[in-house]
């Protein structure tokens, strides 16, 4: 697997060292240095609300500083990933989340989430 898209909460946990809290197999995905980490842009937006209404404590430098250290490259959110929106079954309500998962199913990606509505989803992969 070379290529895998980061959910926020994925970065959030590697990011604040809690790899504990993944399973083997995606600490060794996150570690191999072989695997391209991708960030959506939305990641970084939902970081950022999330910092200012308090609900989570990584800053701009922060957000900066673990795409630095976890290598993880942007990928920037598109108009041909928000058309995956319109087929995207209702079972997640989370906005970015949804952004998110139709930024993997427009670029055949696997996502490391452990987040468990994202396994409803057959048009994407989860790893976690």
């Amino acid at each position: 697997m070379d290529r895998v898209l980061l959910d926020t909460q994925t970065i959030y946990l590697a990011y604040r060292g809690e790899m504990h809290r993944f399973t083997r197999d995606v600490r060794s995905l996150i570690e191999n240095p072989d695997t391209v980490r991708l960030i959506s842009s939305i990641s970084i937006v939902e970081i950022a609300i999330k910092n200012v209404i308090g609900k989570l404590e990584m800053d701009d430098s922060a957000t900066r500083e673990a795409m630095k250290d976890l290598r993880l490259t942007e990928l920037p959110f598109e108009s041909r990933h928000a058309f995956e929106m319109f087929s995207l079954p209702q079972y997640h309500r989370d906005p970015f989340d949804r952004m998110i998962l139709a930024t993997a199913v427009a670029e055949r990606l696997p996502i490391v989430t452990g987040d468990r509505i994202f396994r409803r989803y057959s048009e994407v992969k989860v790893i976690w």
